[in-house]
């Protein structure tokens, strides 16, 4: 499952991609476009949920602080 936010002129796109194991790895891409060129940043296994909705909320709130921090 996927879903997109924007986030202080940021898009936040998590994914929560399951493994063999049957766990969800919660991983993440932030973009950011400024004057035509776009900035991408990958997170990949930030870590690891038995839920999905659990692996995607975290990647979400990760990405929140991530950008609250570079500002």
């Amino acid at each position: 499952m996927n879903r997109h936010i924007h986030y202080k002129g940021y898009e936040v796109a998590p994914v929560a991609q399951r493994l063999p194991n049957g766990l969800f790895a919660a991983n993440l891409t932030i973009e950011k476009a400024v004057a035509n060129q776009s900035r991408a940043y990958s997170f990949d296994a930030l870590d690891y949920f038995f839920d999905e909705e659990h692996a995607l909320a975290y990647a979400f709130r990760w990405g929140r602080m991530w950008i609250d921090n570079r500002q």
